[in-house]
């Protein structure tokens, strides 16, 4: 039996429910439904709740790997549940899941999973996300691809699969 894909979106908690980053988020999740590929995230609220929502309504499957040790900390979307007990430390656990990943705009957290996913070898879809540079080879934050729509970040991560 074959194991379906999978695509880590990540995006800030705090994104409030018709904010530009949980729009996007719903959409992608949607959209990666659609596409018959599971969706993993942080599990929480805001942008990730919203995608979680989107894939649910699609009929796809979404799978919060939460930073507590309660199961029903993840937010009522979620398909599927996996209680770390490891705090942000939990953040690598979700890029890790995802076999591309895309970032909806972002606050702390998001930044240090992209960091995570980079140094793992995962692609990265900024979408209205971190604008990233670096020095030598990091010039052009290799890696990491933008994207202006949901629908052309989800392309990119399927082309990344």
């Amino acid at each position: 039996m074959k194991r379906g894909r999978q695509v880590a979106v990540i995006g800030p908690s705090g994104a409030k429910l018709g904010s530009e980053a949980a729009v996007l988020g719903e959409e992608v999740g949607r959209l990666l439904a659609e596409a018959g590929v599971t969706l993993v995230c942080g599990g929480l609220g805001g942008a990730m709740a919203a995608a979680c929502r989107g894939a649910r309504e699609a009929g796809g499957e979404a799978i919060g790997i939460v930073p507590g040790l309660e199961v029903g900390e993840a937010n009522e979307f979620c398909t599927q549940v996996v209680a770390t007990g490891i705090g942000h430390a939990r953040n690598l656990a979700v890029v890790s899941s995802g076999e591309a990943v895309i970032a909806i705009g972002g606050e702390w957290g998001t930044l240090s999973e992209i960091g995570f996913a980079r140094a793992i070898g995962r692609p990265v879809i900024a979408l209205r996300s971190w604008e990233l540079s670096g020095r030598e080879g990091m010039a052009d934050a290799p890696g990491v691809t933008s994207a202006e729509s949901a629908r052309e970040a989800v392309a990119l991560a399927l082309e990344a699969l």
